[in-house]
């Protein structure tokens, strides 16, 4: 067995292409798990920067050089013969066409529809993180009207949404259940899954309903002991501790806020995009930003680390 103390630190590529396919490699024969598909990457030198060895590796592996790469989610895998620390990056931008240089084998898959295996185990919790879209749309009913919410989110799913949480603490009861009914007959019609932001004691309702899974405030995600039993689960976090505590329970994805100044918080205190940085640094589930964003906040909070940015008066 490796030795606890030491661990293999890995750069490694998920490399998307425009129409949101990545690429896999097949270990050749030769190096252990030989056979199994991985993601792109390799071994980190001493005093390396991370970023460097990525461009370094895809050079070796695959003939590419990186234009573009942003750092993404951060997991440890302890197997037989060595404990590893993959850094994962999301290549979006390269030069020249993959080739298997080190008779590998290539493929180009999407999240929904893997058709290659078996997968290293240490890459198969990332398949899932990737078939997470960049945005998640929020609603706000309460501000707006259920007739006028109902209408701004049809035209976000029309214009690409695919990841919805209905959010309405002072929506009456009566009122919330027919909202959600409606939110979840919009979304699923336009192949976009929702998650319901409420008490876990409704876990029964909301799966008839139909919902795709719960989004937890930051409140309940301290107080459970284990991940509720839903396809999908996101929690809200706004410092190191509430990160820490959706990682250890296995939440899909956190949602940190408030990255900038919010219209329904005015004056109160942000973490900026330095300090969102710097909390979801070497994190192993996806984090959106959240917090007085729109679209075109998408590509700052993939530069600082995020795997999308979540918005709520942004979504239309």
């Amino acid at each position: 067995m490796p030795s606890p103390t030491h661990i293999t630190e890995v750069a490694v590529a998920v490399i998307t292409a425009p129409d949101g396919r990545f690429l896999l490699a097949r270990r050749p024969e030769g190096k252990p798990y030989a056979g199994y598909w991985e993601f792109p990457g390799g071994k980190v030198n001493p005093d390396e920067p991370i970023l460097d060895a990525l461009r370094r590796e895809l050079l070796e592996e695959l003939g590419i050089f990186v234009e573009h790469a942003y750092p993404w989610i951060t997991r440890t895998f302890n197997y037989s013969h060595a404990s590893v620390r993959l850094y994962f990056y999301r290549v979006v931008k390269w030069h020249g066409k993959p080739q298997p240089r080190e008779n590998q084998e290539l493929a180009w898959q999407s999240a929904d529809n893997v058709r290659v295996e078996p997968m290293l185990p240490a890459n198969t919790p990332v398949l899932r993180a990737l078939d997470l879209p960049a945005i998640y749309a929020i609603t706000h009913a309460a501000e707006l009207g259920t007739d006028i919410a109902l209408i701004r989110i049809e035209r976000a799913l029309k214009g690409g949404v695919r990841l919805l949480q209905v959010r309405e603490k002072a929506m009456p009861e009566k009122a919330l259940n027919s909202f959600i009914g409606a939110v979840i007959a919009l979304g699923h019609r336009h192949g976009a899954r929702v998650l319901v932001n409420g008490s876990i004691d409704n876990i029964d309702f909301y799966r008839k309903a139909g919902v795709d899974g719960l989004h937890l405030a930051s409140r309940q995600l301290m107080d459970i002991a284990k991940r509720p039993d839903v396809e999908w689960c996101g929690a809200s976090c706004h410092n190191a501790e509430e990160l820490f505590r959706a990682e250890q329970l296995g939440m899909d994805f956190a949602v940190l806020a408030p990255v900038l100044p919010t219209l329904s918080h005015p004056g109160s205190a942000t973490l900026g995009w330095q300090r969102f940085a710097a909390l979801i640094r070497d994190c192993s589930i996806p984090v959106y930003a959240l917090g007085g964003l729109r679209r075109e906040d998408l590509t700052t909070a993939w530069e600082h680390g995020g795997h999308g940015v979540a918005m709520m008066r942004g979504i239309g």
